[in-house]
């Protein structure tokens, strides 16, 4: 791990190159601090669920909690508390007018760029441990197979008993002492994740690079993959797939969609597993093969990469009247929208009201109607913002860490071949980067040599020994 310490390493030039906002207007801060104070509404107390939450540490952004419980023949009940957003933020108003030109929550490594003034964020409307919050609560009846038999949608009052993280939840169920309201989370985790597999949804399980803090400076370092973040994310996507039938049977609604690969796409990674020696039967779909590879393989790596291909063209698919003409996550294998991060993405308030308004017999607000075909640009902007902030801080930080370090070798993965260069895969520090250089075929290991580290221009690149 190679660290950079220099006090004045901070991130304000992309915060300036991307004009990322710094304060909220003050009619937007007004309406946020009145909606604190005011009261939820007529709901269902839920407050007796134990339920939990599990989030990066740190988290105060808090938009899901769950509990999980088993019931006779091998099924399962389970609880999933979305927070309201809805219950604080007036249509129409300073507020509204301001989280549409957010989009999301920005995630930068000195700060975040919120969707919402914190004070909801991160005060009122996060489910925060042993506070009582207003939220949209979905109940799932599900089969011993996992698929929901039935699917229960309201407002209600819940109280978080417990707030955990990934790894720590991981270490309780290695150890055989996890939380009673999660003890079930790995028996339906698989469950949903042997439905996954079986309905063709993709998984890349590419190096997740994250950026901490390191006195005054920052550090690269590889997220390690645990399972409960694949258990708890099954969880997510059980609830978003819900939606997305409760608004396709209204015929009114907004998803996430993405468009099934072309033959082309699939038949370019069968030729790629075969130059890179990764068998595979006849038989075996996409999802199949990719979910059985072991991610610390090289030749698994440079796979991975060129499955994005498989995944390109997602977007937002806004309907009102008639059920969509692509109305699938190829990526899923199934219909999805966005519901479960409202505190942090703007599409979610939308889509759970509409999912509120259609299973409570009511007709859907004339205001709602008249967002949801605004939606889809507006969240593809902020999607490429948010992907564009998110490379710029890590090309940022790599070229930091390796400032000094031109003329060093490496031992680099490569993971996608174009021309007389390649994209290669630094272990430590882990970097991705631009190589140079003939004969660099993929899933192979080389030695690289640094020869740029530009932290003015943000741009590292690397040459065959």
């Amino acid at each position: 791990m190679i660290r950079t310490g220099r006090a004045e390493l901070d991130f304000s030039g992309i915060r300036t190159e991307f004009g990322l906002p710094q304060e909220f207007p003050p009619a937007a801060l007004a309406e946020a601090e009145q909606a604190v104070s005011r009261a939820p509404g007529e709901r269902e107390d839920a407050t007796a669920l134990p339920l939990v939450t599990i989030d990066p540490p740190g988290a105060k952004d808090l938009d899901q909690a769950l509990a999980i419980e088993r019931r006779p023949g091998g099924k399962f009940r389970v609880h999933y508390a979305i927070a309201d957003v809805g219950a604080f933020v007036v249509p129409g108003g300073a507020l509204d007018a301001e989280v549409r030109k957010r989009g999301q929550t920005l995630y930068l490594p000195d700060g975040n760029v919120p969707l919402h003034p914190t004070v909801l964020s991160e005060g009122a409307a996060s489910l925060l441990p042993t506070q009582t919050r207003p939220a949209v609560l979905w109940t799932f009846d599900c089969g011993a197979d996992g698929e929901p038999e039935s699917v229960r949608v309201r407002r209600a009052m819940v109280r978080s008993t417990a707030q955990f993280d990934y790894e720590s939840v991981q270490a309780t169920i290695d150890a055989g002492t996890v939380h009673p309201s999660i003890e079930a989370l790995p028996d339906f985790g698989r469950l949903r994740r042997e439905r996954a597999l079986d309905r063709g949804a993709v998984e890349l399980q590419l190096p997740e690079q994250e950026i901490e803090p390191d006195g005054e400076g920052w550090k690269l370092v590889l997220r390690p993959r645990v399972e409960v973040d694949a258990w708890n994310a099954e969880i997510s996507l059980l609830t978003g797939m819900s939606a997305a039938r409760i608004m396709l049977d209204a015929r009114v609604g907004i998803l996430r969609t993405l468009p099934d690969a072309d033959e082309g796409a699939v038949e370019a990674l069968k030729r790629s597993a075969l130059a890179l020696h990764v068998p595979w039967a006849d038989g075996v779909s996409p999802a199949k093969l990719l979910a059985g590879l072991d991610p610390s393989r090289p030749e698994a790596l440079a796979l991975f990469v060129d499955a994005t291909r498989l995944l390109r063209g997602a977007g937002y698919t806004a309907f009102n009247g008639t059920v969509p003409e692509i109305a699938t996550h190829a990526g899923i294998a199934s219909s999805y929208a966005h519901v479960t991060a409202p505190l942090r993405r703007l599409v979610d308030r939308f889509a759970t009201e509409v999912c509120l308004a259609v299973t409570e017999g009511r007709e859907v607000p004339e205001w709602l109607l008249k967002a949801l075909p605004e939606l889809p640009s507006l969240m593809g902007g902020s999607d490429s913002i948010a992907s564009k902030v998110d490379r710029a801080c890590l090309d940022q930080v790599e070229a930091w860490v390796l400032e000094g370090e031109v003329g060093r070798e490496f031992d680099a993965v490569v993971l996608r071949s174009e021309g007389n260069g390649a994209d290669v895969f630094i272990p430590e520090p882990p970097v991705m980067g631009r190589c140079s250089g003939e004969e660099l075929p993929e899933g192979e290991r080389v030695r690289v040599k640094l020869v740029q580290a530009d932290a003015a221009r943000r741009k590292v690149a690397f040459e065959r020994v």
